[in-house]
């Protein structure tokens, strides 16, 4: 158990049985995940809600007038069912764009779809994995009665991770890294959100 290698014994176990909510130490069961491993599900699991969200709000903004006045949303934009939303997406959003903008959007959504089986296996799978194997990660879930086993191998992870990442930038940037920065640039000095968020907290907590 990784906590046990850092505090005593006896300090664990005054800490685990005191009465005092504040004072208990809570992290003592280890999930056997390496630093690594933790790291890029984290991202995975980030990234995909970014994904989520900004495809949800770009398909959104199409049903806005140009006066301002909301149209009536079709059900699959209550956005329990985020495939019924990429598909949306896909109508109002993609099939609207231009040449390789349209292109790339299309890969984007393909992506995406592919992606999908293996996000939702990490999020709503359950965690096994074996001592001969210690690089191999395994979730399984039942899905339609049918049990669904998906395997991590070493790599695996972070490439997941990398993929979701370029995913999020071209969704908003179609035209890729220059046109993201040709934005930037329009704003003279700037400071994206993300680094401003990481900024503020930095301070905060100093």
């Amino acid at each position: 158990m990784r906590v046990i290698r850092t505090r005593s014994l006896n300090t664990l176990l005054g800490a685990y049985m005191t009465d005092d909510p504040d004072k208990q130490i809570k992290e003592l069961w280890d999930d056997g995940l390496a630093d690594d491993e933790i790291f890029c599900i984290g991202k995975i699991v980030a990234h995909w809600g970014a994904i989520e969200h900004e495809i949800f709000y770009q398909t959104l903004s199409t049903y806005v007038g140009k006066s301002g006045a909301d149209a009536e949303l079709p059900k699959a934009m209550n956005n329990l069912r985020f495939s019924a939303v990429l598909k949306l997406w896909e109508e109002r959003v993609v099939k609207k764009a231009e040449g390789s903008r349209r292109a790339v959007l299309e890969e984007q959504k393909r992506k995406i779809e592919s992606y999908q089986d293996s996000r939702n296996a990490l999020v709503h799978g359950m965690w096994d994995w074996k001592r001969d194997q210690p690089d191999v990660v395994t979730t399984t879930r039942v899905k339609k009665k049918q049990i669904i086993t998906t395997s991590f191998n070493e790599g695996d992870l972070y490439h997941f991770y990398t993929e979701l990442a370029q995913i999020n930038l071209l969704i908003r940037y179609p035209g890729g890294l220059q046109e993201a920065f040709e934005e930037q640039a329009s704003n003279g000095l700037y400071i994206n959100e993300a680094e401003l968020r990481r900024l503020s907290r930095k301070s905060k907590h100093s």
